[in-house]
């Protein structure tokens, strides 16, 4: 799996994926630089998602 490149572009791209999912907290879109991982697995945690799924999602949205 490439970077997502979400350094940004995340303010943009966070307000879309909580429209899409009500049930994402500001706590599980909290993007730090250089913690991509630590940011994929709070949202597959919270949408039972694999990390795959997870990664085209957040790339659909841009």
């Amino acid at each position: 799996m490439d970077k997502l490149e979400l350094k940004g572009r995340w303010n943009e791209l966070k307000g879309k994926a909580k429209q899409q999912y009500a049930e994402l907290t500001d706590d599980d879109v909290k993007y730090e630089e250089g913690k991509d991982d630590e940011l994929i697995g709070r949202i597959q945690t919270r949408l039972g998602k694999t990390k795959d799924e997870v990664v085209e999602w957040i790339r659909s949205l841009g």
